[in-house]
């Protein structure tokens, strides 16, 4: 498969698969011909447990902030804090853990980015930590084009995130201007029910449990929720972005994907890496190479 131009993955798990990372960057920095020559690593996302600021998803990373930092600066790729929570108030600011994330990854080689909901967070961010970069998450599930665009036309983010149900609106996308063009990030693999109605409530239900509130679990009405996530479910969701859909979108002129998964196990974000990023006659080597490590437990 060839795509004539370059193509930036933004992958899951910052601090979740801290460990899955480790090893799988030393094999895509020294085995390039094990993965396709047209596509990178734009940037590396998640959040550590506990989180106040966290959003999207609940976050169970465990990883050391400084030997995240360490490995995102050994392999010069950008971090990105997903602090997407939605329900933040003035006094959430102050947080002493967000703060001192966000002053560490500002330092970064790479520079370092933020996923962010609350426009008061953005502020904030943009006062106390300007060499931050900003990314408009997905979280604000923006379905409607004409406020995606508005979106995109607001210099805070570098980055937007469009809820995935616009991923097919062809005929308003390939409208966009080049330089709004280069600000989308399209969410590649999401499974959720393509009709949910209750997608911004299920997100908020996170925030909640961020910031500490008492909130019982969500309970999500898809049908196949009972199962939980699975990649060949999310496959036949019509609003799944394939390997062989990039070329499209690239021949748009669009070079930003995004691949969630960071509430997952490393297993599955494996599997997103090989099916995304690794050609198949290698992926068997990169499988082996990652099983056999003796300090991964992908289970």
């Amino acid at each position: 498969m060839s795509i004539s131009k370059r193509v930036h993955y933004h992958l899951p798990g910052l601090f979740e698969f801290y460990e899955l990372y480790s090893i799988f960057l030393p094999l895509f920095k020294n085995h390039r011909e094990y993965f396709y020559d047209w596509c990178d690593i734009g940037s590396i996302y998640g959040a550590p447990a506990d989180c106040l600021w966290g959003g999207g998803r609940a976050g169970f990373g465990e990883a050391d902030a400084q030997e995240v930092f360490a490995l995102m600066n050994e392999y010069g790729i950008s971090s990105r804090l997903t602090f997407s929570n939605s329900l933040l108030k003035e006094e959430h600011l102050a947080d002493k853990k967000c703060n001192s994330l966000s002053s560490l990854f500002e330092k970064s080689k790479v520079a370092g980015g933020v996923i962010v909901h609350s426009d008061l967070l953005v502020e904030y961010l943009r006062r106390n930590f300007p060499k931050l970069y900003l990314v408009s998450s997905t979280t604000k599930v923006l379905t409607d084009f004409k406020d995606f665009e508005s979106e995109l036309n607001r210099d805070d983010f570098k980055f937007v995130v469009p809820d995935f149900r616009l991923n097919k609106n062809f005929d308003e996308l390939k409208n966009l201007s080049q330089v709004q063009k280069d600000k989308v990030e399209f969410l590649c693999n999401e499974c959720c029910d393509p009709g949910c109605k209750n997608r911004k409530l299920c997100y908020e239900n996170v925030s909640r449990k961020n910031l500490g509130e008492a909130a019982a679990d969500y309970k999500c009405t898809s049908k196949n929720a009972a199962g939980g996530y699975r990649f060949s479910l999310a496959m036949k969701n019509p609003l799944f972005i394939g390997l062989q859909d990039i070329q499209e979108y690239v021949s748009l002129g669009f070079s930003n994907f995004k691949i969630e998964g960071r509430g997952l196990g490393s297993a599955v974000v494996l599997e997103f890496l090989l099916y995304y990023m690794t050609k198949p006659e290698y992926q068997l080597e990169v499988r082996e190479a990652i099983y056999l490590d003796s300090m991964l437990d992908l289970f």
